[in-house]
């Protein structure tokens, strides 16, 4: 029943940089094409892994939170709130300094408000900086954390607090192995 998701990573192209097997997903980059029929799987998946009761507000980083992010609040009709790598100087915006395994950067909080009751969802997991810095600003902003969810999950990530997962997955030249899945 649900294996779209599962045959989609196991059928994605690697590209080689450096050291690093890097897979091409249309979750993860939104290339070659995003299936609606995909996102629709994965957010079903979502609604039934994710602990929405009292939910007010999706959060998801910019740029590839975006399209799993806005599906799950049209299913929902949860608003979702976008993490930006942009800054808009709105009253209120928060500066998170995001460091991954393989770049650094600023990224810019805005729409959350103390009481929130929001749950985080990503599409990748493979270092967690990018959530580490997420969840910080959430703190600092006074919003609770129902739940975090990332699509696919790559290697061991801790940051600092439970969170579920769609598909863990290894890759190598070779591609991409599926070692578990929550569905």
């Amino acid at each position: 029943m649900f294996n779209k998701l599962v045959e989609s990573l196991e059928t994605c192209p690697i590209v080689k940089r450096g050291e690093y097997n890097y897979f091409i997903h249309p979750i993860s980059d939104g290339v070659p094409v995003v299936d609606p029929a995909l996102l629709r799987e994965v957010a079903v998946l979502m609604l039934r892994n994710l602990n929405l009761e009292g939910v007010n507000k999706i959060v998801v980083a910019e740029a590839m939170g975006i399209h799993i992010g806005v599906t799950l609040s049209i299913m929902t009709d949860i608003p979702l709130t976008i993490i930006r790598k942009r800054e808009y100087r709105l009253p209120g915006e928060v500066d998170l300094h995001q460091t991954t395994g393989y770049s650094k950067g600023e990224l810019y909080l805005n729409g959350i408000e103390k009481g929130d009751r929001v749950v985080v969802i990503d599409d990748v997991f493979s270092t967690g900086g990018t959530m580490k810095a997420i969840l910080k600003g959430l703190s600092y902003k006074g919003a609770e954390v129902a739940d975090v969810l990332v699509v696919i999950k790559r290697g061991e990530c801790d940051i600092g607090r439970p969170y579920k997962y769609l598909v863990e997955i290894e890759v190598s030249e070779s591609g991409v192995h599926v070692k578990d899945t929550k569905f």
